[in-house]
């Protein structure tokens, strides 16, 4: 029941339709990390994760902003908004980094261990019992993140440790996103998370600055924030129509995009112990995911 002169207006549920955003949304983030590694052998990656963040800053104040949103900065836990809004950019800074030496595979892979970062650090921070059979899921994800990894003689490039710090980074920004939900309104920690990102990215852009020339790279720029920003918000929209649960297993179809990209723009195959790490992940995370949103509330 809306209260006079609520104007918002729940979307109705649309499990086939929140499929497809899902999907959608994740296709825009490999198409983010693809603009990402092709402009970080172009220009110095702090410049791309500064285009990143400030471009879908300025984009989103057209639809969210102070002055047409009333309260939009109100916070109840103002350091926790800062820190949360640090952690994804951490996240991303780490992420953009490893692209530099990985292949989009073998980053998307590792990556998919967030869930079990998520597991782990829900316990100390949010007093979630876990329990054996969520043990023995990130026993079973991490093995299969070391086939990818392959520590040791004939393994990817260090940079891979890169690629599980930033898995870790963003499951404790997710697990603060849990926190501030309680307390925040989306549209407020979505705001901050913009907010932060930008300044934070423009702190070192004096000492690397490089103007660049190239239509290519600048059009790779601006499209850069636009999709990384479109995929969130299309991400929204895919949870206002279906339920987690229904939605948790396909965020593993950005794989899927993650190869074909990687074959098309750099001519870059996976190897089978890729594919065989990234199989593993993939059924012990979409079990972790499943099961964890199917036991909490809408």
């Amino acid at each position: 029941m809306r209260a006079p002169g609520d104007t918002h207006v729940t979307p109705a549920p649309a499990p086939l339709v929140g499929i497809a955003l899902m999907c959608l949304a994740v296709m825009s983030f490999a198409l983010t990390d693809t603009t990402a590694k092709w402009l970080s052998a172009h220009i110095n990656v702090l410049i791309v994760v500064w285009a990143r963040y400030v471009i879908h800053f300025a984009l989103s104040l057209l639809v969210f902003n102070p002055w047409t949103v009333p309260g939009l900065m109100r916070t109840k836990r103002p350091v926790l908004q800062i820190v949360r809004s640090a952690l994804l950019f951490a996240t991303t800074a780490l992420n953009f980094t490893a692209l530099q030496f990985l292949q989009l595979d073998q980053t998307v892979s590792i990556m998919f261990s967030i869930p079990f970062f998520v597991a782990l650090f829900a316990g100390p921070l949010l007093g979630e019992r876990v329990g054996l059979e969520r043990w023995l899921a990130i026993i079973v994800g991490f093995a299969g993140i070391l086939l990818v990894v392959r520590p040791g003689a004939g393994g990817i490039h260090p940079a891979a440790i890169l690629s599980l710090v930033a898995a870790a980074t963003y499951a404790l920004y997710s697990i603060t996103t849990r926190m501030l939900a309680r307390t925040d309104a989306s549209k407020t920690t979505l705001f901050y998370t913009a907010l932060v990102g930008s300044v934070v990215a423009s702190i070192p852009l004096p000492f690397v600055w490089e103007t660049p020339r190239d239509p290519a790279v600048i059009g790779a720029m601006l499209g850069l924030g636009a999709v990384a920003g479109a995929g969130h918000f299309v991400l929204i929209l895919a949870h206002a129509r279906a339920p987690a649960a229904t939605l948790a297993p396909y965020i593993y179809t950005q794989i899927l995009s993650m190869i074909a990209l990687g074959w098309l723009v750099f001519g870059q195959v996976p190897s089978l112990w890729t594919l065989a790490g990234a199989a593993i992940v993939i059924a012990s995370g979409t079990y972790l995911l499943v099961r964890d949103a199917r036991a909490r509330p809408q």
